[in-house]
């Protein structure tokens, strides 16, 4: 497996920038949008907390077990969340998507399975990962709902195992995708977003 290198990676209607300083309004402003941090099985920062939120995303690159990004809609142009590799251990080609979160608007919609059939391609076609792992909070049910609707298998729950932002302690929910099964589940990602992404020219159904 190669070391994961700050990338751009661009396809299906989004842009994953490697995180920056600069992008600390556009961070802002999307986790506004709906408020996100007052999730608190969620690590997104409130607006206070941005600038230290991408100080140890960077310092977490630095030390080579991090690779963030923020994630760009393109027919925005705006930054409508942010995205990483985390827990990335070369000798064994593993690494995990991790830390996602997507302003209110964009959530449901095609950005998450477009973001994630662009790290999942450059994990598995470009640095030659044997496995993809995820995990999430056990209260965080609409990211097991789409951690599972990628095709990744369930691995397990890791009991009291990890401390929120709140100071309680979580169960960890664990998934994973095998090198084996990416043929597979890039196919269903593909079919998915074939199906969902925006279409400028389709008349409106009457249907939020």
């Amino acid at each position: 497996m190669k070391t994961p290198q700050p990338i751009t990676l661009e396809g299906h209607g989004v842009r994953l920038e490697p995180l920056a300083r600069e992008h600390h309004d556009g961070l802002a402003a999307a986790a506004a949008d709906g408020e996100l941090w007052k999730l608190w099985f969620t690590s997104v920062p409130s607006p206070e907390e941005t600038h230290a939120y991408i100080s140890a995303a960077l310092a977490g690159q630095e030390a080579g077990h991090m690779l963030p990004w923020a994630v760009r809609d393109l027919a925005s142009g705006t930054i409508v969340g942010s995205t990483r590799y985390h827990d990335i251990v070369t000798p064994i080609d593993r690494v995990e998507i991790g830390y996602t979160w997507y302003a209110r608007r964009c959530q449901k919609t095609h950005v998450n399975t477009a973001c994630k059939l662009l790290l999942l391609t450059h994990a598995f076609e470009a640095l030659g990962c044997q496995v993809v792992g995820f995990r999430t909070d056990n209260f965080n049910f609409a990211s097991q709902a789409a951690i599972a609707a990628l095709g990744a298998k369930k691995d397990g729950v890791l009991r009291h195992h990890q401390a929120r932002r709140d100071g309680t302690v979580r169960d960890t929910v664990l998934y994973s995708i095998l090198a084996a099964e990416w043929r597979d589940v890039k196919r269903h990602l593909e079919l998915r977003l074939a199906r969902n992404s925006p279409r400028p020219h389709r008349r409106d159904s009457g249907r939020g």
